[in-house]
């Protein structure tokens, strides 16, 4: 249908249980597509899927996944495409920050940000790929101003996300190789190079008012009001947005709220 650019495809969200993820779930689900949510937390995510499959008349899919360990991650791969046939979309949420400066930050608080902020990424698109290969389907990232712009404060959590930002751009860069070499070597006809290449968007906002930092003190949705900063469905808007297309690639989107650049 017109209106859901997603219909009959698969969607797996990493930390859909809260926040954005939820919020994307919601959207993902709104374009027609059957979602698979994975997070920690089981009961939260029974919580959403219940939401998403009311208000949408949705298929969901609860897998709860610790991003942090790859078998985990594997087997929810694995989980979403045998209960589903395929996977289209991948959206890379998970994440952690912490407010410690690097002299405060202890071995185990910086072990415990990168596996979650970048293992985790690592091992969920290293899964994925293959699939969405077989569907030229969308890999989104969600990023953060903080891994475009040096960050006075958790620097830490901002070098995870610059990694983020830059894993995300070689793979698209990657897939963008591969349908050179397919057309150069004359696999496939032209109209049909890149079909099976995989779409790459990374989705960078600044402050979100979800629960995000709450780990370390006051969350952003204790800090802001509504309507100060961005919402989370704002993001999954982007997000929703870069994982409807369908020969396009949407490099980067980038969702500030409108006085981010008032006091340079």
């Amino acid at each position: 249908m017109a209106d859901e650019p997603l219909s009959g495809e698969t969607a797996l969200v990493t930390g859909a249980s809260s926040g954005i993820g939820e919020a994307t779930a919601h959207a993902l689900a709104r374009d027609g597509a059957r979602v698979a949510l994975a997070a920690r937390r089981e009961q939260a995510l029974d919580d959403v899927a219940a939401k998403v499959e009311s208000e949408w008349d949705a298929e969901t899919l609860v897998v709860p996944t610790d991003v942090r360990d790859e078998e985990s991650v594997a087997e929810t791969i694995e989980t979403t495409v045998a209960e589903f046939d395929q996977l289209d979309v991948l959206v890379n949420n998970a994440g952690l920050v912490r407010g410690e400066s690097v002299e405060e930050m202890t071995t185990d608080q910086y072990a415990t940000m990168m596996e979650t902020n970048v293992d985790g990424v690592f091992y969920a698109t290293r899964e994925a790929i293959p699939h969405l290969r077989e569907t030229g389907g969308n890999l989104v990232f969600v990023g953060s101003f903080a891994g475009q712009y040096p960050r006075p404060f958790n620097p830490v959590y901002a070098a995870s996300k610059w990694w983020v930002r830059g894993f995300a751009h070689s793979v698209e860069a990657s897939e963008a190789q591969r349908a050179s070499e397919r057309e150069r070597d004359a696999e496939q006809p032209a109209s049909s190079v890149g079909e099976d290449v995989v779409a790459v968007t990374v989705v960078n906002p600044s402050e979100v008012r979800t629960d995000f930092g709450s780990v370390y003190g006051e969350s952003f949705a204790e800090r802001f009001e509504e309507g100060e900063v961005t919402e989370p469905e704002e993001v999954a808007e982007a997000i929703a947005f870069a994982a409807g297309q369908e020969k396009s690639t949407v490099s980067e989107l980038d969702l500030y709220r409108r006085d981010k650049f008032s006091g340079f």
